[in-house]
């Protein structure tokens, strides 16, 4: 099963390599579809690939591979996102959410706290994903271009 899907890998980076795309390209589509696939708003990391793939005329198969490869961590990395983004905009420790007490609360309070939640993984992520995104692409051009196939396609033949 393994064997089939590194075969099934390998084949679809030949597809995507025969399309002009270089191993610096790539890596940075990969790097995008990784870094927005760890967005901390569960639901929108697949159009936000899609409209960054189209904006910046990006491989949409190879940044929503990276997008989906990623999900799993998208939830891991809720809370320690919004942990940084209190610690980045100076709140403190904060108060925990009292899960008891918000079912208890009015609508707008709890969309609020929520909103406030939100804020604060968003913007930490945005701190996060950036230097991730330029690491991540420096590593896997280098990576990249040790493929012969990357390579090729990096030099035209």
């Amino acid at each position: 099963m393994m064997t089939r899907f590194i075969d099934t890998a390998k084949r679809k980076l030949a597809i995507w390599l025969r399309q002009g795309i270089s191993p610096r390209r790539l890596a940075l589509t990969l790097a995008l579809g990784f870094a927005i696939g760890c967005f901390p708003v569960v639901g929108v990391t697949s159009g936000v690939c899609f409209l960054v793939a189209i904006a910046l005329r990006l491989n949409l198969p190879a940044i929503q591979a990276a997008n989906w490869f990623a999900m799993p961590m998208q939830v891991a990395l809720i809370v320690p996102f919004v942990h940084l983004g209190r610690k980045l905009i100076g709140f403190g420790p904060g108060q925990p959410v009292e899960v008891g007490a918000l079912l208890h609360s009015s609508p707008a309070v709890i969309l609020a706290r929520m909103g406030s939640l939100t804020g604060q993984a968003m913007l930490a992520w945005l701190v996060v994903a950036i230097p991730m995104v330029a690491l991540i692409t420096l590593i896997l051009t280098k990576v990249l271009r040790h493929i012969p196939a990357v390579a090729a396609a990096e030099s035209g033949g």
